[in-house]
């Protein structure tokens, strides 16, 4: 391959450091992918972890599920331990498959490790997310780690960006079914 002279290359350059600057700083945090998926199904959520807390590894991952999610597993790891706490429904609701659900799962609490702060792991979620085209839910997230707390709990109101938000909730939107 034969390397050439690039006038632009300065400029170049610099863009392409300013796009890896933002996207550390967009990634400095736990997120979850998709970042949209479709309303009224079954989705594999992956929430990551990219680095623990000011260089001490993380011994936990504890997610709450936000409301009208009827059903949830986790993922096993190995090396993890998974602990799902539930809640009662005030009122019973038609649930997937037609049963009725009257308790689902309020938080999935993976404990183990543990992941060095040099290194990212994924936890993962399948869920049935609510007929909610347009909502955006919001799974706040603690990570413990040998020596500190990160809370990735924020939740943007109405008028505010997500941007702004020091430690912002994992989120993901709904969107329509695609024929």
């Amino acid at each position: 391959m034969t390397r050439g002279f690039n006038p632009n290359g300065v400029a170049t350059s610099t863009v392409m450091l300013a796009a890896l600057a933002c996207a550390g700083a967009a990634s400095a945090h736990v997120t979850v992918q998709p970042a949209e998926a479709p309303a009224d199904s079954y989705a594999q959520l992956t929430f990551t972890v990219p680095h623990g807390c000011n260089g001490s590894a993380t011994r936990a991952l504890r997610v709450k599920l936000p409301d009208g999610i009827l059903s949830a597993k986790p993922q096993m790891k190995p090396g993890w331990q998974v602990e799902i706490k539930t809640r009662k429904l005030d009122v019973a609701v038609a649930g997937p498959h037609g049963k009725s659900v009257s308790e689902v799962v309020d938080e999935v609490d993976w404990r183990g490790g543990p992941l060095p702060d040099n290194l990212y792991d994924t936890f993962g979620l399948v869920v049935r997310l609510p007929d909610k085209i347009g909502q955006t839910l919001h799974f706040p997230a603690v990570q413990e780690c040998e020596q500190g707390v990160e809370r990735w709990i924020e939740i943007p109101s109405a008028t505010q960006s997500v941007d702004k938000l020091r430690a912002p909730a994992p989120a993901v939107r709904l969107k329509a079914k695609t024929p």
